[in-house]
């Protein structure tokens, strides 16, 4: 390992009623003339931020960018809320009392960004993090400078849903082992064609993301956000920041519909359905997915304000 890959030290901030914990990976020679841009990742579904996987950050600073990782609210070492979770009746009917809504994330993610990158960062999220990234578009418009959406949706209520078979299969006892359980959900909602790399990402990562929290209950409550999401497709017709919209052609959490309404809602998107791709960055489309977030903060860098 270089000088240029090792993991930089987590940080903490306070934004609004929560601190949140999150990294910068940055290189460590000095700019000839401007600094960087920077590039915020947003993260799904109950993750922490080592899920964006340190090579795929160090990938990016290796473009000439700096690159901002961190714990939503309720994972990771980011503050934990209190309140309910959905229940099995709950989730089969997409409804459960909400601690906080996906505006409230996004908000959390604005913050951050005038705390970090007070010119404006690129947002990237996944996920969950797709969603809290639009929002985050909708309401800082100033501090976002240019959109990458990965495996998201409008939340217009027709796109992007889920099938039935991964709802079902969601409701099913986990494998007493956090690892293999994890392996085994990827196996279900991943690409075709994951590696071998794909699982030992999965037996690196889960250990050191459980010794980080081992409270899980904050899944149910950014559930419960999800499911309260609103239509946000004028919101996003109202954006003029350039954006990409990615998605697998097979992912069965969020249906690409989702990827392909996103990106007819937004006035300066470029769309890239990903053929095999599932519900996960499968090392193999790293490449795709990095040069298209590299274009999209060049375009974002020249968009006039």
């Amino acid at each position: 390992m270089t000088a240029a890959e090792i993991t930089p030290p987590e940080q903490f901030i306070r934004v609004g009623a929560v601190t949140l914990c999150f990294q910068v990976f940055e290189t460590t020679t000095e700019p000839e003339h401007e600094p960087p841009p920077t590039v915020v990742l947003i993260m799904g579904l109950g993750l922490d931020m080592l899920w964006w996987r340190d090579d795929f950050c160090h990938e990016l600073v290796a473009r000439g960018l700096r690159v901002v990782r961190f714990d939503n609210r309720d994972v990771g070492r980011s503050t934990r809320l209190r309140g309910p979770v959905p229940t099995a009746l709950q989730y089969l009917r997409r409804r459960a009392p909400v601690t906080y809504t996906l505006e409230d994330m996004a908000d959390d993610t604005g913050g951050l960004i005038r705390a970090v990158a007070p010119t404006g960062a690129h947002v990237v999220g996944v996920s969950l993090g797709s969603l809290i990234a639009q929002q985050t578009a909708i309401r800082h418009p100033d501090s976002v400078r240019s959109l990458v959406s990965v495996m998201g949706r409008p939340g217009d209520g027709r796109s992007g849903k889920s099938s039935k078979r991964y709802l079902l299969a969601a409701l099913r006892l986990p494998n007493p082992d956090p690892v293999e359980d994890m392996i085994n959900a990827f196996e279900r909602i991943g690409s075709r064609g994951r590696t071998a790399a794909d699982t030992d990402d999965v037996r690196d990562i889960m250990p050191r993301s459980l010794a980080r929290s081992t409270d899980e209950s904050g899944s149910g409550r950014q559930i419960a956000a999800i499911f309260a999401e609103t239509d946000r497709t004028h919101g996003l017709q109202a954006t003029t920041m350039p954006a990409l919209v990615i998605h697998g052609d097979r992912d069965p959490v969020i249906a690409h519909s989702g990827g392909e309404a996103t990106a007819r809602a937004l006035p300066d998107a470029e769309l890239m359905i990903v053929p095999d791709m599932g519900h996960d960055l499968a090392r193999r489309f790293w490449p795709e997915i990095i040069d298209g977030i590299e274009r999209t903060v060049r375009r974002g860098e020249t968009a006039e304000r």
